[in-house]
């Protein structure tokens, strides 16, 4: 029997085309997991409406697909765009890679009542890190795994031998146009330009161009902001590296088997880099970094294939 499955995507209305990376990700995930499956795809970032609606109640299965939907205050800060309405019509969904939004105090007694009403009881949820399965856990969420970002689950030991140990000749850098410090990005700039011959720029947010050119127009190449040209450039031959302050676009270099070093502006890489051993280096210790590039490095992540597999397995029948 043909099952309908809504995903919950949280590319769409979004600014920042790592969503874009993390859907990427998922929907290939789920192909391959309920390949039988009519998938429905659903917002995030924008209020359901009645069509969503009916198409949650047609559905077998709800999943919404990483980022960083959750927050402790959900009634004042959503990028889950839910509210208690919904949970009427929300439920029994299921968490794939989701990760929490910054690093904050206990969640409150709204987000409790809201993500206890929508969230499967039945299904594992899978969170990004365990700084996400804590929060979940501490409002009475037991059925949580730490399987990391779906980007992530192919990221094997086979596939990271293939990843290069020394530096390349070039490097691709990305910066974060909602987490700035022209100090130290201009710092990072002047280290790549001293370790690389060519500095390419991907322009992952919709205002991160505008700060690039703050930071330095001189010596670099910038990339379309559209996700096929960066899958151009790292499927090219030309000899490259990633370094930067977008986690996703690190990932998906990693998975086209480029040697990554994550610069860490937030809690999502710097807890990432924690649970699984992705290189990641704090903005503020910028200073590690020439260090790093020109050291040889083995990429060897750490990854839950045991509780990935699990999660994958659940839906059988």
């Amino acid at each position: 029997m043909i099952k309908q499955v809504s995903i919950l995507n949280t590319s769409i209305s979004s600014n920042n085309l790592g969503d874009y990376i993390i859907m990427d990700s998922v929907k290939k995930e789920l192909n391959d997991i309920m390949p039988d499956s009519f998938f429905v795809e659903l917002q995030t970032h924008d209020k359901l409406g009645k069509v969503s609606y009916k198409n949650l109640k047609k559905s077998n299965l709800s999943i919404v697909g990483g980022t960083n939907l959750l927050s402790s205050n959900m009634n004042s800060y959503n990028q889950w765009k839910i509210g208690l309405i919904d949970s009427i019509f929300l439920k029994d969904v299921v968490l794939m890679g989701v990760g929490w939004w910054q690093y904050q105090k206990d969640p409150n007694l709204y987000t409790k009542t809201l993500l206890r009403r929508i969230l499967s009881k039945k299904f594992l949820h899978a969170v990004r890190d365990n700084y996400t399965k804590r929060k979940l856990e501490s409002i009475r969420i037991s059925n949580v795994i730490n399987t990391g970002c779906p980007t992530m689950w192919n990221l094997t030991p086979d596939h990271c031998k293939k990843i290069p140990k020394i530096k390349s000749n070039n490097v691709v850098c990305t910066f974060t146009d909602y987490n700035t410090c022209l100090e130290k990005d201009r710092k990072l700039i002047r280290v790549l330009k001293k370790c690389y011959d060519k500095i390419y720029v991907w322009i992952q947010g919709s205002q991160d161009y505008e700060y690039i050119k703050r930071i330095s127009e001189k010596d670099i190449l910038v990339i379309p902001p559209n996700l096929e040209a960066f899958n151009r450039l790292l499927k090219s031959d030309i000899s490259l590296d990633y370094v930067g302050t977008r986690l996703h676009a690190g990932i998906r270099a990693m998975q086209f088997f480029k040697r990554v070093i994550i610069i860490g502006i937030d809690n999502r890489s710097i807890e990432i880099g924690k649970d699984f051993n992705l290189k990641v280096i704090e903005r503020d210790n910028i200073k590690q970094l020439e260090n790093e590039i020109n050291s040889n490095f083995e990429t060897k992540l750490h990854l839950p294939l045991d509780d990935i597999e699990k999660w994958r397995n659940q839906f059988d029948g």
